[in-house]
């Protein structure tokens, strides 16, 4: 009896042990994301510091969001278009703002007020910088960044948000981005962005014969000689092949949609495959966001969308204590490890 109640205790302690292991692997899985986020923040800080920025083309580029969507969206957005253009000290306040969120969110003790900060700095963006990436234009397009990247910086915030929703198991998480919104509602999240981006993909915008050889070849103006012709081939391959070329990049991103709900190695697959539409999309349809054209303000949505596939990748820890637990429940009473 003694062996038995002496094994059951050691069995608890080590299910402690586990369950702090995994916490504090947990947390050091989370904070790479979110350096990675804070690293995307410094370099639009820095972009946003280039000479072209502080000239009217910044201003006549932001307006240029402005065609095509209601007017109580479009009127803001030209207000800030002409009051930029008028006084170009405000793009300085812009970068360094965009600065000060990615130091606040890399140094721990303000990480919980940057990404704060970056969720509402992030959806004022998107408004009047972004014209809501077009979603209610016609315009949007997953190849050049819709829903607009900076909607994403939004969502990663709070999928990453330093602190862990109570699960009644008591199992850590299955993926990082599931901590502190709950697992639930984190897929519900990747399926909505991803299904989304399937649905911008088959709009007849998209879909005409000739929209993505357009907007690739559009790409080639101001980019390096080597990324130029990368656009030019990417653009040839493409054209007039519109409709097909939609319906199979919305079938991938549908794939991609729903694949956190399925089993850890059919998810990791499809994770590995939003991987590889992210690269294929700031390669060759963002063209690295232009920012090797010097009118770049940020990455475009590629990077992100990678980061947050990596968010979502299944976590062995979580996998490792139901493992154990199973064991415990099938070895005998009084039989210890």
């Amino acid at each position: 009896m003694s062996d038995a109640v002496a094994g059951r205790s050691r069995a608890a302690a080590r299910d402690r042990l586990d369950a702090a292991g995994a916490s504090a692997a947990g947390l050091d899985v989370r904070r790479a994301p979110q350096l990675g986020l804070a690293a995307i923040w410094l370099l639009d800080g820095v972009l946003q510091y280039q000479s072209f920025m502080f000239t009217k083309a910044f201003g006549q580029m932001l307006a240029a969001t402005s065609p095509g969507n209601p007017g109580i969206v479009s009127s803001p957005i030209n207000w800030n278009a002409t009051l930029i253009e008028h006084h170009m000290v405000l793009n300085a306040i812009f970068a360094t703002i965009q600065v000060l969120l990615g130091l606040g969110i890399a140094y721990r003790p303000t990480v919980r007020l940057a990404l704060a900060a970056s969720i509402v700095w992030a959806l004022g963006v998107w408004w009047f910088g972004e014209g809501l990436g077009g979603v209610l234009s016609g315009a949007a397009d997953p190849v050049n960044g819709a829903p607009g990247a900076v909607i994403i910086y939004a969502l990663l915030a709070v999928l990453l948000w330093p602190s862990d929703r109570p699960v009644p198991s008591g199992a850590p998480a299955p993926f990082v981005a599931a901590r502190a919104v709950g697992a639930q509602v984190a897929r519900a999240l990747w399926l909505a962005l991803w299904g989304s981006l399937a649905y911008f993909a088959l709009t007849p915008a998209s879909r005409a014969p000739q929209a993505l050889h357009d907007m690739i070849a559009g790409m080639e103006s101001g980019e390096p000689g080597w990324l130029a012709a990368l656009d030019k081939h990417s653009a040839a391959l493409v054209a007039n092949q519109g409709l097909a070329a939609s319906i199979v990049l919305a079938i991938a991103l549908a794939i991609v949609a729903v694949g956190v709900y399925l089993p850890a190695p059919v998810a990791k697959a499809t994770l590995v495959l939003a991987l590889v539409v992210a690269a294929v999309i700031w390669v060759v349809g963002e063209a690295f966001g232009t920012i090797l054209t010097g009118g770049g303000t940020d990455p475009n949505s590629g990077p992100l969308l990678a980061l947050l596939a990596l968010a979502y990748w299944p976590l062995a820890a979580a996998a490792k204590p139901r493992a154990d637990r199973s064991l415990a429940d099938e070895r005998p009473e009084g039989i210890t490890a």
